[in-house]
Formats: C-alpha cells, structure tokens, sequence
C-alpha cells in the first residue's frame, strides 16, 4: 500500500509540488458535486488548511466518490495542479481513490455545521478532528516542545519524578488514594483504622500533587533540573480552570536567590509564547477569529481589551512589572474598583488571599503589562518559602496575566535547617515523615529556587480558549473519567 510515501498537507502548502505525482490520505472535510466534478476538502492533521481534491466523474467510479462523505478517510493519488480557484495555490486532480475508512453520514456526529463546545466534550475521542480542536492540539504540542528546548538549551537536566508518592507537597490533603487492598474488606488494626502494612508499598501512598520536593533534591546534586509530568488533584471543584489530572512544569534550581527565580520564569514564558507565535502561525489565526467571535456574543463591560494575538504579543514585547503583595494591596484598597464596591471581594486588610479579579486588576487597568507579585504573607503560602527577614512575608512570586490572573507560582526554598523545622512544626506537617527532605539542609544545604507552571494553564492563554477542558485531550474532572 505504500503508507510511507504518502505526503503531508502541510508540506504541500509549503513546497512547490505544482506537476509532481503524489499520494495524500486524510479524512473528508466537505464534498460538494455537480454534473461534472467533485471537489473534496482534505484534511490529514498537519495543518489547518485543508487540501482541495478534484474528482472527474469520468475517471473514478461514482459509487466509489458517493461513499466519500464527510468524516471518511481516503487514500488518493494524482498530479498537484495549479489552482483555479481562489483561496488555495494548488489542487489535487485524483487519478485513484481509496476509501481506507467509511463514515455513515447518517451516524457520523461531526457534520459541517459549527458545534458547541460541551456537545464536543461529550464526543472527546472525536474532537480533534475539528479545526478547532486540530489548532488547539498542534499548539499544544508546539508548547510542551519549546519548553523541552528552553531548558536544554540552558543546560537543565530533565528529572522524571514519581506519580506515586507518599508525600503531599502542597498539604492540601486533597489526593487520590493508591491502594490495592480490598476496599470492600480492608485489613484493619485494633483502633479500627486501615492497616496499610499489608498493602502494597506497606504505607499510606497517593497520586503526587507536585514534583517539587524530589525536585529540590535532584537540584542539591545535579544543580539545574526541570521536571514536566502529571499531577493530581482531588479537589471537587467542577469550574473551567480545573482538572483532576494535568500537567506541570516544575524547574528548580541551586545557587539562585528570589531574583534570579524571577529572571527566569519571564524569561521562560517570553520564550515558549514566541516560540508559539513563530511556529503556529495558522493556527493561532484561526484562534484569534475564533476568539473574537466569543468576546463579540459577550457583554461589552465583560469583553476583554485585546485580541488573542495582542494578547501574546503584549507578554512577549512588555518588560513585567515588580511589586511586593504590600505595594499590591495598597494598589488594589485605594483603586476606585474596590472604593465603588466593583470587586466581588472587597480588598479590606492586608494578609488577604488576592483572587483572580484582583489580579487581572492589576495587571489590565492598572499597569497594563504582566505583574510579578513578591512578599506574599507567610500564613497563605506553603512550609518550605523562604522565611523573609521582616518574620511576616516569605520570598514567594507569583506572575500574573492577561486575561488569565496567575499563571506562575513560585518561591526561593528556605534552606535553612532550624527555620524549616520550625515552619513545617507550626503548620503541623510531620518532620519524621520528610526526613528525606530535611537531610538535603543538613548535609551542603545551599540557596536554592523554583517555580511551577501548570501547563494547562499556559495552553489555555496561548490559545484563547475559556474552559480548560478544552486544552487537554481527555479531562478529568468530577464525576467524568470517560475515553
């Protein structure tokens, strides 16, 4: 059958194949025929263009082009002629066709109508087949390349932490369970409670939140690592900004203060967007279109400011702004947004966990550019910051965006051994559990820093969609494991 020597879409709209003998497969977009032709848009994944195929009755068999509906998957051979029509430089005129694959018009879901969003979620195995769905995909990948690239180009090391653990880094206490005892008749000890001695790894495990801490310990030998894997979190929140499993990018590095963590995290996120904006071009057009066409059927107070691609390119092209959670609420108390009650939380004392409409406050209306908050207040931030010298804020940073609120969230790590026991002692998280993570102070403890980046997070501002659902093949959420 020759499948190796088919050629991409994508590489026909690149190259001049005008004359030359090809064979393309992909699946039917649309047909339309009259007395004397048919012409089939062709599309196989590598692009969002379609490719347009001319078929002469009188060179293959009707029966055969009846059953090239919308949805098929064909195998076609013939010449790259030039375009008679607009929209497209170069056509296919088919000498043979293959149908590899047929599609019951009459059953077939995805017809070439526009579909909602949620109804495409409910045929998640099918929705990549959409142009919409196809652009998000490709981009995503672009991505998740790029940050591969960044950080071995900087001479990072690329760490596989586990997804199985039994440490929560983020003390939620909000974990899937790992078990292979029997849940209808668990071994119990003589209090009543699970005897998790004869399960599997002899011990309490779940699935991670975060591959911090065994990150910190790579950074304590190998000095610059990045880690990028799934996570989990078992929050019952059924919202458009969360998934029980999705992706992070965690990098942590030795001998870097605060500054320096915040140095690379925009240079970082300058990097992978512009690697976005450079190599999907097509596709981050037809996502802009699309975007606009949701902001146009919004109200106008609740439309954003700039497009999508604007929107990326004010992140690429704007130096981020600095300020300390202090400076932040003083901003945000005295704003006329808070003064005329706009906020739907209200910013009345310092110490406040700042929410999503404070944050693109600050980064929309008020400076107009991306925000990096420092200095936030120990009591809302994690055991292992760094404790500040004022005995009230820690050296954690978040990076605030468009559109979007926080999208970073990271922090020098406290590498002093008493200042960590102590911390970790106040909020009531076992030093005797986390020996392990102790011992990398005790033993050549050194400066140290890092940040998280949920990727989700980042692939939902690149590519404008709204539910984060939307950016991640098969979401999990509460009450859906399907596909």
């Amino acid at each position: 059958m020759a499948f190796n020597k088919r050629v991409k879409i994508k590489e026909l709209l690149e190259k001049d194949y005008i004359g030359q003998e090809v064979t393309l497969m992909g699946w039917v977009r649309t047909k339309r025929s009259n007395k004397n032709v048919s012409f089939i848009a062709l599309n196989d994944g590598s692009s969002i263009t379609n490719f347009q195929i001319v078929a002469d009755p009188n060179i293959i068999n009707e029966e055969l082009l009846k059953r090239a509906t919308t949805g098929a998957c064909l195998k076609i051979k013939g010449k790259i002629v030039a375009s008679q029509g607009a929209g497209q430089q170069a056509e296919l005129n088919a000498e043979t066709i293959e149908v590899l694959g047929d599609a019951d018009p009459e059953k077939y879901p995805l017809q070439p109508k526009k579909h909602s969003l949620e109804f495409l979620r409910e045929i998640a195995h099918l929705r990549m087949r959409t142009n919409t769905f196809g652009a998000v995909f490709r981009v995503r990948h672009a991505l998740a390349f790029a940050v591969h690239k960044y950080f071995n180009d900087k001479g990072f090391f690329y760490i596989h932490t586990p997804i199985i653990t039994a440490s929560d880094a983020e003390g939620a206490g909000e974990t899937f369970k790992v078990t292979t005892l029997d849940l209808k008749k668990p071994p119990l000890n003589e209090d009543g409670s699970i005897n998790f001695k004869e399960d599997f790894f002899e011990r309490e495990t779940n699935l991670t939140v975060s591959g911090q801490l065994e990150g910190e310990l790579a950074a304590m030998g190998l000095a610059d690592i990045y880690t990028f894997g799934p996570t989990f979190r078992a929050e019952n929140s059924n919202t458009a900004r969360h998934l029980a499993e999705f992706w992070m990018i965690e990098p942590e590095m030795a001998f870097y203060d605060a500054e320096d963590n915040q140095n690379l995290a925009e240079d970082f996120l300058k990097y992978v967007i512009n690697y976005a904006l450079e190599n999907c071009k097509d596709d981050l057009e037809f996502l802009d279109k699309r975007a606009a066409e949701e902001e146009n059927a919004k109200k106008a107070d609740q439309r954003s400011e700039l497009g999508l691609l604007e929107r990326l390119r004010f992140v690429v092209e704007n130096e981020f702004q600095r300020l300390t959670y202090t400076e932040a609420i003083d901003i945000l108390k005295n704003s006329n947004h808070n003064k005329k009650k706009k906020f739907q939380y209200l910013v009345e004392n310092w110490g406040v966990d700042l929410q999503s409409e404070h944050e693109r406050y600050l980064v929309e209306k008020h400076f107009k550019k991306p925000v990096i908050l420092t200095d936030y207040p120990k009591e809302i931030k994690a055991f292992y910051m760094r404790q500040n010298d004022d005995g009230k804020t820690v050296a954690a940073m978040d990076i605030l965006f468009p559109g979007i609120g926080e999208i970073v969230g990271g922090s020098q790590r406290e590498e002093r051994l008493e200042k960590l026991t102590q911390r970790m002692e106040e909020m009531h998280i076992p030093t005797e559990e986390m020996w392990w993570y102790l011992d990398t102070r005790r033993f050549g403890s050194t400066p140290h820093a890092g940040f998280g980046l949920g990727f989700e997070r980042l692939v939902l501002f690149v590519t404008g969609m709204g539910n984060i659902r939307d950016v991640i093949a098969f979401p999990r959420t509460p009450g859906h494991a399907e596909f």
